[in-house]
């Protein structure tokens, strides 16, 4: 199975010692997000994770135990924006971020660190021009450090439209989603990234920009040694195209407090849950109590899955 670590909070950035505190100890509880007395327990042994995708806008607390990971199959979704303080309040100096990233991606190959930058916004001072510099700039920097970048425009969901207010957000256009992927691809070109887009509706592939996936069958099977063939994940966007994953993060818990974020909207939330988090507990926050209900979550091989899935063919 493939374990997502994590679209709803930056797991290797705040909570590296319980991931890998959990991996020794070969599960995790995930509570339900919509009832946290329904736990799935996720097994985390080699034999069953076939491979792991982190998400992070900052590696460094794992660059020095990705020894641990030794037996296990992964790759990081690693954003780096052109934000500021006023947008991103809790990121570190993007210097040391742009350092991680390149120290990572030598460590363990530029296939397997994914540049994202998004989500792209415009407003008065994060504006055409500005992408454009800052996208080149990162390019530049980041040139043979990765193969692939991953771009998307910005989501106004009813809370993040209120978190973003004072940041006087302008609505995108299809011209200017035009324009300005016609020079990410000139930029990627340029530096030998290819430019995906997530979960969106627009078709680019005029610019040689394709619809992407971030849990990515085809990333996984070159990593696997083999051809996988899985499912779209069915509780995802429609526009989404990743495969079908297990995530074990929570939202609400990501102390970035970017004002964009979809999955971590409620400053006090994140404030209350932090202090609850022990890095002992199988559980991201808290603890196991008498009235949880634990399900044993299922999680078949991917190679199962295909000999299944060939083994049916046949008849």
């Amino acid at each position: 199975m493939i374990v997502s670590v994590s679209r709803r909070t930056d797991i290797p950035a705040f909570y590296s010692d319980w991931f890998f505190n959990r991996l020794h100890e070969g599960f995790v509880d995930v509570p339900n997000p919509f009832n946290n007395k329904q736990i799935s327990r996720i097994n985390l042994s080699p034999n069953t994770v076939d491979c792991f995708v982190f998400w992070t806008k900052d590696a460094s607390p794992m660059l020095n135990r990705l020894d641990e990971l030794k037996g296990y199959n992964y790759y990081f979704q690693y954003t780096i924006t052109p934000y500021g303080k006023d947008v991103e309040p809790g990121i570190l100096n993007k210097k040391k971020v742009l350092d991680t990233f390149k120290e990572l991606s030598k460590t363990i190959g530029k296939n397997k660190v994914i540049l994202r930058y998004d989500p792209i916004f415009f407003n008065k001072k994060y504006n055409f021009n500005y992408h454009v510099r800052a996208f080149e700039n990162l390019c530049k920097k980041l040139q043979g450090y990765t193969e692939k970048c991953v771009t998307s425009f910005i989501d106004l969901y009813k809370k993040t439209e209120r978190n973003t207010r004072n940041l006087h957000i302008t609505k995108l256009e299809d011209k200017d989603v035009e324009n300005i992927s016609m020079e990410f691809s000139k930029i990627g070109e340029k530096y030998g990234i290819v430019i995906e887009t997530c979960s969106e509706k627009y078709n680019l592939e005029k610019y040689g920009i394709n619809h992407g996936k971030c849990i990515d069958d085809k990333l996984i099977s070159q990593i696997l040694g083999f051809e996988i063939d899985i499912e779209k994940d069915p509780n995802q966007r429609e526009e989404c195209g990743c495969v079908k994953s297990i995530d074990i993060g929570e939202y609400n818990t990501c102390n970035h407090h970017c004002l964009y974020c979809y999955a971590n909207f409620n400053y006090e939330q994140v404030q209350k849950k932090s202090k609850l988090h022990n890095p002992l507990s199988s559980l991201l926050t808290g603890e196991l109590e008498d009235d949880m209900k634990i399900t044993i979550r299922e999680m078949p091989k991917l190679k199962q899955l295909i000999h299944k899935i060939k083994q049916h063919s046949l008849f």
